[in-house]
C-alpha cells in the first residue's frame, strides 16, 4: 500500500470505557479502519486528561481510573480519511475528532 506524501492525520479522543455495539470503541474504530484498508491506526493511552465535562481522568496510584483517555491516530490520503469520517459518525458519542495535514516522510521500509 502506498500513501501520498501530503496526507491527513485523523485524531479521535475518547475514553477507555467508551463502547460501540458491545466492544470497546477504540477496538471497533481500529477494526473498521483495517476493514477499509486504511494505511494504519494506533491507539495511545494517556495517563491523565479531561474533556468537555472537565472531569479529570488519571492513572495515579491513589486515584485509579477505569476510564483513562485514549487517542486513536490514523494517517492516510485526505479523501480516504474523509470517507472514513462518514463511517465513524454513528460510532462516536462524546468524542473529540480532529484532522491536520501532515507530510509522510516514510511508510514502511526504504528498501521497498
Amino acid at each position: 500500500m502506498k500513501i501520498p506524501e501530503e496526507a491527513l492525520l485523523l485524531r479521535i479522543f475518547i475514553g477507555e470505557s467508551d463502547s460501540y455495539e458491545g466492544r470497546p470503541l477504540y477496538e471497533a474504530v481500529v477494526l473498521r479502519a483495517r476493514e477499509l484498508h486504511l494505511a494504519g491506526a494506533t491507539v495511545l493511552r494517556g495517563p491523565m486528561g479531561y474533556g468537555r465535562s472537565s472531569r479529570l481522568h488519571t492513572a495515579k496510584i491513589l486515584r485509579l481510573s477505569e476510564d483513562l483517555p485514549l487517542v486513536i491516530e490514523i494517517v492516510d490520503a485526505e479523501d480516504r480519511i474523509n470517507m472514513f469520517l462518514v463511517e465513524l459518525g454513528p460510532m462516536l458519542g462524546s468524542a473529540l475528532v480532529t484532522t491536520e495535514k501532515v507530510r509522510v516522510v516514510q511508510y514502511g521500509t526504504n528498501g521497498g
